[in-house]
């Protein structure tokens, strides 16, 4: 009752995805809690609801990797397909996609193709690490960052009984690990970190969250112009 009120003044919502992974030391659900805690803060004080994060994404590589769950790149397509669907159908015609998992990130080609025919429907799709403030805000407070280090470690991801290295692992090479099984993959990366310092301050991570969640909120008051 809730959605069908607030469809009377309002047709745009969040749609967050994310991905069931190996992070190292941090939570399995890393990129799910993210995507759904930025989205959560960027659209909160605009009163724009938030859909239940996506918590599977395509992750094929990780799979040696114990607690990594992945769909295939079809499954993933199929079910963002549906659940647009069902938000058009209700009556949202501005949805942003908030996603939280580089493996992901092959689905944006397939929504803009999808959505060339829905002219009245505008989707936007917004990896939030990657995206102009947020990685110059973390390239400026260190430069080595990766999947699975520093940067993707906030309060909110750690495992309070997973002690965290000290020391800056070296940066691994992607280009290395692209035609690689996942057990080669796992053979050279180890504990899944790509490189960089395992763990940052608070406050540094504090700032880098604060300027994720406040571009975030400027596409949802500016994307539609």
């Amino acid at each position: 009752m809730d959605v069908e009120k607030y469809l009377k003044t309002n047709d745009s919502c969040v749609f967050p995805i994310g991905s069931t992974e190996q992070h190292a030391y941090l939570s399995l659900s890393t990129d799910s809690i993210l995507a759904e805690r930025i989205s959560l803060e960027a659209a909160e004080p605009l009163n724009i609801p938030v859909l239940p994060v996506l918590n599977y994404g395509y992750t094929p590589s990780f799979m040696a990797y114990p607690g990594t769950i992945t769909l295939s790149a079809e499954t993933l397509q199929l079910v963002i397909k549906d659940v647009l669907n069902s938000l058009i159908l209700h009556g949202f015609r501005k949805i942003l996609i908030v996603n939280g998992h580089g493996g992901n990130s092959f689905v944006s080609d397939f929504i803009s193709a999808w959505n060339k025919d829905k002219h009245d429907v505008r989707i936007k799709f917004h990896n939030w690490w990657n995206s102009v403030e947020t990685i110059a805000k973390v390239k400026s407070t260190d430069p080595v960052a990766s999947h699975a280090s520093w940067m993707e470690n906030f309060k909110w991801t750690r495992l309070k009984e997973a002690g965290q290295p000290v020391a800056q692992k070296p940066m691994t090479d992607p280009a290395l690990l692209k035609d690689l099984s996942p057990k080669e993959i796992r053979d050279i990366l180890g504990d899944g970190n790509y490189g960089g310092f395992y763990q940052r301050s608070d406050e540094e991570m504090s700032e880098i969250w604060n300027t994720a969640v406040l571009e975030t909120r400027k596409l949802l008051v500016n994307v539609w112009e």
